[in-house]
């Protein structure tokens, strides 16, 4: 078996679409093909003034998604052999393989820096795309957890026409997506077998940008069945970068943050169809303000989980919907903990997570205590600070063993000043949600 860690060149070999799935193909030097297969359920015949945008999402999700596979050896050499991007969309994706592999590389000790270059047609004109006559109509990304219910819940109260979309298999995103109500579409993705094979025999490992892959997918979506807006739910928390290292933000959560969604979105317009809105619903808001909106109701408290462990490709998962050992468990119990009811938080997760001392290091992370926060999808730490100083204040909860260390040990050494719940609700900062939606998410109630 070849090592695409010896490999001079990761090539971009082909794409094609048939019969509703799109086969993804790559390579390292001619060694064998790597395919990947997205499935469409149902797929329409496409109308022929929305084939331009198509083809042309097509393209895009095809250099996106290479970087599942180009990570397994990183080689110097990029080629395109299915038609070089132009120079915007190779701009984009040097940005998106150098963000959205930085903790890859943080972790196998390479600098990606100058080494990631995509090659450019320079005869491609540039300009926006045309619309393309999509029906209004929105995808919604559902990933089992929180936040994406929330974002269901404030299209239903604006009586958008909405459509609950996943990507791959699983059982406990499905209850979730049947628990909204909505019309369901689920999408199957199918990695190429080889790539495990690599991984196995040693290959390079690692995070990868996977929210950039799902959005690629859904953009050919959006065209396949006639939506023109995908809402992703994701918070500003998200841009805020894991830890800096050699002068380098390492963000866990890059291609669910700012830049990237601004950049993407761009990118759609410019190079796909104007009339195609990408965006996330909850963008101005931090984790806790989040959290505070998902307790308004319990419909979904028996169904929903954000534990990464159950969405493992490979590997064990728990024997319920939450392990409780994890950063994500620890971070939710916590973000949640001082917006609802304790009981009710206990029967969600099955036990009190703040009365186990042998969780105390795991809480820690989540507050930068003595380390930078899990990489991992959790707030920052501020706002973990905030929510223990808050439950230390709380007679239900300041006895509990992880908040009562809190409490005599490291609140004294914080900056009371940056601990309040209150300033971190506050709707803030850089979005791109469409103006009749802005009320519903800027409220409180």
């Amino acid at each position: 078996m070849p090592d695409p860690r010896k490999a001079k060149t990761f090539r971009f070999v082909r794409r094609e679409y048939a019969q509703g799935e799109v086969r993804l193909v790559y390579a390292f030097d001619d060694g064998p093909e790597l395919v990947e297969r997205i499935g469409f359920p149902h797929a329409p015949v496409l109308p022929a003034e929305r084939q331009p945008a198509f083809e042309a999402a097509l393209d895009l999700l095809h250099l996106i998604a290479g970087v599942s596979y180009y990570k397994a050896g990183v080689p110097d050499d990029i080629r395109v052999d299915s038609g070089m991007p132009d120079s915007r969309t190779a701009l984009f994706l040097d940005a998106l393989y150098l963000h959205g592999l930085g903790e890859f590389g943080y972790h196998n000790k390479i600098d990606l820096r100058g080494k990631i270059r995509f090659p450019v047609d320079s005869s491609q004109q540039d300009g926006p795309q045309q619309p393309i006559g999509l029906r209004r109509s929105t995808l919604v990304p559902i990933g089992g957890g929180k936040d994406s219910l929330v974002s269901v819940e404030i299209l239903k109260r604006a009586n958008e026409d909405a459509t609950a979309v996943w990507i791959g298999s699983s059982g406990l995103i499905e209850s979730c997506a049947r628990r909204t109500g909505f019309p369901m579409l689920n999408i199957s993705r199918s990695i190429s077998p080889l790539l495990f094979d690599y991984n196995r025999a040693g290959a390079l490992n690692g995070h990868i940008p996977v929210t950039a892959i799902n959005s690629a997918i859904l953009v050919v979506a959006a065209i396949l069945y006639g939506h023109d807006a995908i809402a992703f739910s994701n918070e500003r928390s998200a841009s805020s970068a894991t830890l800096e290292y050699d002068g380098v933000p390492i963000n866990h959560q890059w291609s669910k943050g700012w830049a990237f969604e601004h950049g993407f979105r761009n990118l759609i317009h410019a190079r796909i169809a104007s009339d195609l809105n990408y965006y996330s619903l909850l963008r101005p808001l931090s984790e806790l303000a989040v959290a505070s909106r998902f307790a308004r109701n319990n419909q979904y408290d028996d169904v929903f989980s954000s534990c990464n462990r159950n969405f493992r490709i490979l590997g064990p998962k728990p024997s319920d919907r939450w392990c409780g050992q994890c950063p994500k468990c620890h971070f939710v119990f916590l973000a949640l903990a001082p917006f609802m009811p304790k009981p009710r938080l206990l029967n969600i997760f099955g036990r009190n997570l703040l009365d186990d001392s042998a969780q105390v290091a795991g809480f820690d992370a989540l507050i930068e205590y003595q380390d930078h926060k899990p990489f991992e999808c959790v707030g920052e730490g501020r706002e973990s600070r905030a929510a223990m100083a808050e439950l230390s204040r709380r007679a239900e909860w300041r006895e509990d063993a992880v908040v009562d260390r809190f409490a005599h040990e490291i609140l004294p050494q914080l900056d009371a000043g940056e601990l309040s719940i209150d300033a971190l609700l506050e709707v803030e900062g850089e979005q791109q949600i469409p103006e009749h939606l802005r009320d519903l998410v800027e409220r409180r109630d």
